[in-house]
């Protein structure tokens, strides 16, 4: 009897199964990114809190999601992806109920960091999952599907939220948000069979590493990569968390436009990946393909922050600015696997992935001083 291979129904019909399950995971995490930014309108009111404030709640989110995250690759590598991912989704379903109840700032800023304490084990359990049972003829796209969802979370999460909120009120948002992790979490549950069966390693280059738990660290590529995500990443946080309240103050459109033009990003962002994914899956020149993609993104951003455009071309840009960023996600993830010693995977993402984390924790601060500082700025 021949033997099964990677393109076999069977493996292709597995393949899409981790792959989906994982992915509609990573939508949840992403979603939670923003569970708080569109409903800052309400929150801001509710509590009496300034823009620097409310965007401190994201700071402590994305802080300790980024430091707690080299501990979630270590737990990783030794006890599995999928159990760490139950614990990661069940903090976020915890988090939001906290958030839903809260009766101060500081209540507020516990459910925030319980927020991003779930979010912090996606990234290595993800990719550790990815990489262990999927074909390495498919993990082009496994991995742009897994961006993809991500930035659909992201351009779900404003909708959803000011949607619920618009009808009922910010609480209820919040506590319709907790019924996302745990849909995923169940879906887990109910495909675990998937996660026990035994996949060949792939044949690959990677480098392999001896001695300490830490060893990969001396590795200058993963720094190289720490300090990419930490700077795309402040960009990308401070248009996560006020690019529908900037593009307000420049344009002087709606708030329905201004969050039209944030969706447009996310959903560009997501076209992207898509395509990305198959540049990615074609050629080994990743590096080119990053450096491009993130140039026209910057390009064009810098366009829209300068008032320069009117303000329907404005959206236009910002769904290219998106295009831009998503295109260069799987080679990015790409380089990072061909880093990464195969018994440190978990770790390796982790560490990395931290520097998203970290950067995305700076940035709804420093915007949020900007925004704070803009009115004075004009007087």
């Amino acid at each position: 009897m021949s033997k099964p291979t990677a393109n076999s129904s069977g493996s292709s019909n597995h393949d899409a199964r981790i792959i989906a399950l994982i992915s509609f995971g990573h939508g949840v995490s992403h979603f939670y990114n923003l569970i708080l930014p569109p409903l800052f309108p309400w929150i801001k009111t509710a509590f009496q809190l300034s823009y620097a404030q409310l965007g401190f709640l994201m700071t402590m989110y994305f802080a300790v999601s980024g430091t707690v995250q080299l501990l979630a690759g270590f737990l990783v590598d030794r006890y599995g992806g999928r159990r760490i991912l139950f614990v990661g989704l069940s903090c976020l379903a915890l988090a939001a109920l906290l958030l839903a109840s809260a009766f101060n700032y500081a209540t507020l800023m516990l459910g925030a960091m319980l927020a991003g304490l779930g979010n912090c084990v996606f990234h290595p359990a993800d990719f550790s999952l990815l990489n262990k049972y999927v074909s390495p003829l498919r993990l082009g796209h496994a991995y742009s599907t897994h961006g993809v969802s991500g930035n659909l979370g992201w351009a779900i999460a404003p909708f959803f939220l000011i949607g619920i909120c618009n009808l009922t009120n910010w609480r209820i948002a919040l506590l319709a948000a907790a019924c996302l992790p745990i849909a995923s979490l169940l879906s887990l549950l109910a495909y675990r069979e998937l996660f026990t069966c035994n996949r060949p390693a792939p044949n690959t280059t990677r480098a392999t590493s001896s001695g300490s738990m830490l060893h990969f660290l001396k590795l200058p590529a993963i720094w190289v990569c720490f300090a990419f995500f930490f700077v795309s990443a402040v960009a990308l946080g401070g248009i996560q968390s006020f690019s529908p309240t900037g593009l307000q103050h420049i344009y002087e459109v709606s708030l329905n436009l201004a969050t039209t033009a944030f969706t447009l990003y996310m959903l560009g962002s997501a076209t992207g990946m898509v395509w990305g994914g198959f540049l990615a899956a074609k050629t080994r020149q990743h590096e080119r393909i990053i450096a491009f993609a993130f140039c026209t993104a910057g390009a064009c951003s810098c366009l829209i922050g300068a008032g320069m455009v009117t303000p329907y071309v404005a959206v236009a840009l910002m769904a290219v600015t998106g295009l831009g960023a998503g295109v260069a996600a799987p080679s990015r993830d790409f380089l990072i696997r061909a880093a990464a010693p195969q018994e440190a995977m978990g770790r390796v993402y982790g560490i990395v992935y931290s520097g998203l984390e970290l950067g995305f924790a700076v940035a709804p601060w420093l915007f949020g001083y900007w925004m704070d500082a803009k009115p004075s700025a004009s007087a």
